[in-house]
């Protein structure tokens, strides 16, 4: 008799949760996310933009497929690079295939564009 009214009790104190109050855990985990992995990527891919805008003649330059060479040449209009990796051997590079600057020049007199 004491064990039904006790289990009738406590079935009614549980009801009444609002339904915002069940996304509010979905919310968090999409903030967490974001702070921690979409918006540092986002920085990364800003950054990495600001280099190859900055490419100029005379740089050290490496690739996506790890070839280091020299810029000769850039290209702006196609958004491309003339490398050269060895004496008279010039490769044409995509400007967004270069995955490292390893040594910025100064600017060579006479270069008015990029």
């Amino acid at each position: 008799m004491f064990i039904s009214e006790a289990l009738a009790q406590a079935g009614q104190t549980g009801g009444a949760a609002s339904p915002f109050s069940a996304f509010i855990p979905i919310i968090l985990i999409f903030v967490v996310f974001y702070f921690l992995l979409i918006r540092p990527q986002q920085k990364r891919m800003k950054e990495h933009q600001a280099m190859l805008d900055a490419v100029r003649r005379g740089d050290k330059v490496v690739t996506n497929g790890g070839i280091i060479g020299t810029v000769t040449k850039v290209n702006s209009d196609e958004r491309e690079l003339q490398v050269e990796i060895s004496d008279n051997v010039k490769v044409r590079v995509r400007q967004d295939m270069l995955s490292n600057v390893i040594s910025k020049s100064e600017p060579v007199s006479g270069e008015d564009k990029k």
